[in-house]
């Protein structure tokens, strides 16, 4: 027998600055301890089949993350989740194991949670509420098919803003996948342009959607 799952995980803290290549490295090597019935590939050198979704950006923490894997024989999914962690470092947890209802490559937005800490986070979000204002915000925008210049001010314009004590959170939803995408670190390298100041913002990817909104699963 072949059944595909999907593995459920968070990459967290100090894991947040693994590359998705050693990700990959960090999870096969999970899966090697861990034992688990897998199937490999074919040919002159068999690796553990394992497909990510739109792999994170380094520097980013997720909260939603997966990766598809194939059996060949059952285990109980609540054993599966406690033999991976158990070869994993601590900033990365395997939290849910489903059947796939989705493919990979339906992903198409993602959502995003970026936390600035400040003493004043109520003049911050004046202050980049001020940014969204602006008429266009240009940016240069690096791609497989060259640099170019885009207004990315459509993209960023609905985003929610939030504060607490000594934080503003900002939340935005912005095309993702294969077809390519928009990181959410243009708007602040923008508004530091356009501020004047540099501001330390923690980003997190929360959730993935296809090109619907609808949940990825």
């Amino acid at each position: 027998m072949r059944k595909d799952v999907r593995v459920w995980f968070s990459k967290t803290g100090t894991a947040r600055y693994i590359s998705h290549l050693d990700l990959n490295r960090c999870m096969s090597r999970a899966f090697r301890k861990a034992k688990l019935p897998l199937w490999y590939t074919e040919g002159f050198n068999p690796h553990v089949f394992l497909t990510f979704a739109a792999p994170l950006s380094l520097g980013f923490e997720g909260h939603h993350e997966s990766m598809d894997i194939r059996l060949v024989e059952d285990i109980p999914y609540p054993e599966l989740i406690e033999k991976l962690n158990a070869g994993l470092p601590h900033d990365i947890r395997v939290w849910a194991v489903t059947e796939p209802e989705m493919k990979g490559n339906d992903v198409a937005n993602a959502e995003y949670v970026l936390r600035l800490e400040t003493e004043d986070p109520a003049g911050a979000c004046e202050a980049l509420k001020g940014v969204l204002a602006l008429p266009e915000i240009m940016v240069m925008k690096h791609g497989k098919k060259g640099d170019k210049s885009v207004d990315i001010k459509p993209y960023f314009a609905p985003m929610q803003f939030g504060t607490e004590p000594g934080l503003l959170k900002m939340t935005v939803r912005l095309p993702a996948g294969n077809q390519g995408g928009i990181n959410p670190t243009l708007f602040i390298d923008a508004a530091e342009k356009h501020l004047g100041q540099e501001l330390l913002v923690r980003v997190e990817r929360t959730r993935l959607f296809d090109k619907g909104f609808r949940e990825f699963r």
